[in-house]
């Protein structure tokens, strides 16, 4: 079994910045993608940043140039540094990612998992 467990989240007054981690534990063999995702009340939920195990990255436009996803491979994590916050980056920030879990001595299955979120509040 595989565990995400994010961290970081808070309030924060818009112009701000904060950091979220989420950390991969459990019967892991690699990781490929890690993924930022975030939902807001009455709103679906949507891709905010993607990150391979070789380090290649992506955004959605509402957070490039704001927004930095980072990985420390040899830790199982992954980092979003968000800055100059805005009211409508208020959401809760959910880690994703396809993990390659060890079956047996010489192979591996691709299963997707999912952490339980922590929510990001930008308010004054």
């Amino acid at each position: 079994q595989v565990q995400l467990v994010e961290s970081g989240g808070g309030l924060v007054q818009p112009g701000g910045s904060l950091r979220l981690s989420c950390a991969a534990s459990g019967s892991i063999d690699s990781i490929n993608i890690m993924r930022w995702y975030r939902q807001a009340p009455g709103k679906q939920r949507e891709l905010v940043a993607s990150i391979t195990s070789g380090g290649s990255t992506n955004y959605a436009d509402s957070v490039k140039g704001r927004s930095t996803i980072s990985r420390d491979n040899a830790k199982n994590t992954v980092f979003l540094q968000m800055n100059s916050l805005k009211p409508e980056d208020t959401a809760v920030y959910y880690c994703n990612a396809d993990v390659y879990i060890p079956i047996g001595t010489s192979s591996r299955w691709l299963k997707n998992y999912w952490g339980q979120g922590t929510q990001v509040t930008v308010s004054s």
